[in-house]
């Protein structure tokens, strides 16, 4: 569920996160100095709990999430995303088959350890900004992605984010992390 009292407080947790920076330290458990990732893929599907498939250009609006994607809609779950380094952990455990999409992710990622990034952290991608909103999910019975692998990891790694801006996302398109 998105966590308004995380939202409300972003800016005095900015304030700390400079102050940290300036410092050299770190705050929680995200890493002061990984603030970039890029877009390995975008996938959508027409129905929720089901492989993704990948698009070229994804459209991000705002109160929606990703254009022609099951699970967009006005509510905090408008996007998700999942980092590469996330899948690399199934595909060692023995499912080296495993690709973008898989685990019903809209954005496959790389070079940020998402499920440490805090709620209410806002972030550009593309040309749209997001902020995140849940990490993890309780992943429901029958889930096709969960038969098909035969473990899920988007219910521990997976992040959640509503667009705040309108704007269009694509492979090889930057992530910047804006505002902790």
């Amino acid at each position: 569920m998105y966590d308004m009292c995380k939202a409300m407080d972003r800016g005095m947790r900015i304030e700390n996160m400079r102050l940290l920076e300036k410092e050299g330290g770190k705050s929680g458990h995200f890493i002061a100095d990984n603030k970039e990732g890029i877009v390995l893929d975008v996938n959508i599907s027409e129905t929720k709990g089901v492989i993704k498939t990948p698009i070229e250009v994804g459209e991000l609006k705002i109160d929606h999430g990703l254009v022609g994607d099951a699970h967009a809609g006005d509510w905090h779950r408008q996007v998700s995303l999942l980092a590469v380094e996330s899948i690399d952990k199934m595909k060692a455990m023995g499912l080296p088959d495993l690709k973008d999409g898989d685990f019903a992710e809209n954005i496959t990622t790389k070079g940020l350890v998402l499920h440490e990034i805090p709620v209410g952290t806002v972030f550009t991608m593309g040309t749209a900004v997001l902020e995140v909103t849940q990490i993890g999910k309780k992943c429901h019975s029958g889930c096709a992605i969960k038969q098909k692998v035969g473990n899920c990891i988007m219910p521990t790694e997976g992040i959640f984010a509503k667009v705040l801006k309108d704007g269009q996302v694509k492979k090889g398109d930057k992530i910047k992390i804006i505002e902790f």
